[in-house]
């Protein structure tokens, strides 16, 4: 029973990591970039959530709508001051800032909201439901956080491969220069991705807080570094395979902690990680490219 326990808060934390990594996995697919801010982005969705529910009280769905509106013109203003001045510099360039924007994010969430601890309400305030005659028990956060997790992979999905947004982006992912031929706005199309990115970071951190209920300015970047490593993990740029290294990486995670060490959960997380990409680099569902040079 306690493996099965393990596992059911393996796949809810793995979740999380999921849905976060999806807005490393777009972004780097899209407009090849990797913004080391997201981390900051969940935690500032975590703080609006947090107040809409705490000071003003507003239901948790409105909380939760609230911050991922907010977080997504964030994440459009973070792509048109940030990045879009740097589509053609060097990588280094582009890497440096997003750990700029990240500290700024950080301190200005110091300067706003103090390094005081915050306790998060849950969203569901229902009883854990029990099985096997009470042997068994399951949060209803951990049932909406696996739910959430399908549903938007399935609606991301479909959005990808069935509509006119969807296939620009897939057209600005393979070549740029193409897409604008073909008259692609491609500013609006990598636009549009940091701001779905940013709006499922807000969901995620909202899901994060209600399972881990201590909130700081520093909240979203362990959850954001280790969901950068699930979407390496799974292939990065792949939407299913964000899904499959979160999945993954927060199975492996609780296990570590349960039957290893809890101090060490997170070793074994990257040597696991470094084992994967010495036999497949590309990642588990990830597509090894040629770039001329």
């Amino acid at each position: 029973m306690d493996l099965l326990r393990h596992f059911i808060n393996g796949m809810s934390l793995g979740s999380i990591y999921a849905i976060i990594a999806l807005g490393y996995t777009m972004v780097y697919g899209i407009a090849k970039m990797l913004n080391f801010a997201h981390g900051d982005v969940i935690m500032v969705g975590a703080y609006v959530c947090f107040y809409a529910v705490s000071r003003y009280k507003l239901p948790p769905f409105v909380g939760v709508a609230l911050a991922v509106l907010l977080c997504t013109i964030l994440g459009i203003i973070v792509e048109r001051l940030a990045y879009k001045p740097l589509r053609q510099a060097p990588s280094l360039a582009v890497l440096i800032t997003a750990i700029g924007v990240s500290y700024f994010l950080q301190n200005t969430a110091l300067l706003l909201w103090s390094s005081n601890p915050k306790i998060f309400p849950s969203i569901i305030k229902r009883a854990s439901i029990k099985l096997f005659g009470g042997q068994l028990s399951i949060s209803h956060i951990t049932i909406l956080t696996i739910v959430t997790c399908v549903l938007i992979m399935i609606v991301l999905n479909l959005f990808v491969n069935k509509t006119r947004l969807g296939k620009a982006m897939r057209a600005c992912s393979e070549d740029k220069g193409a897409a604008l031929l073909m008259g692609i706005n491609v500013n609006a199309t990598i636009s549009m991705t940091f701001a779905i990115g940013s709006g499922l970071a807000a969901i995620a951190g909202a899901l994060l807080c209600s399972a881990y209920p201590t909130l700081m300015p520093t909240t979203g970047a362990l959850p954001g570094i280790k969901a950068f490593t699930a979407a390496v993990f799974g292939g990065i740029g792949s939407i299913s395979g964000a899904l499959l290294g979160g999945l993954l990486l927060g199975v492996i995670e609780i296990f570590a902690k349960a039957y290893i060490s809890s101090q060490l959960s997170d070793a074994v997380v990257f040597a696991v990680l470094i084992i994967v990409l010495l036999v497949k680099p590309a990642g588990l569902l990830g597509k090894m490219t040629q770039e001329k040079v």
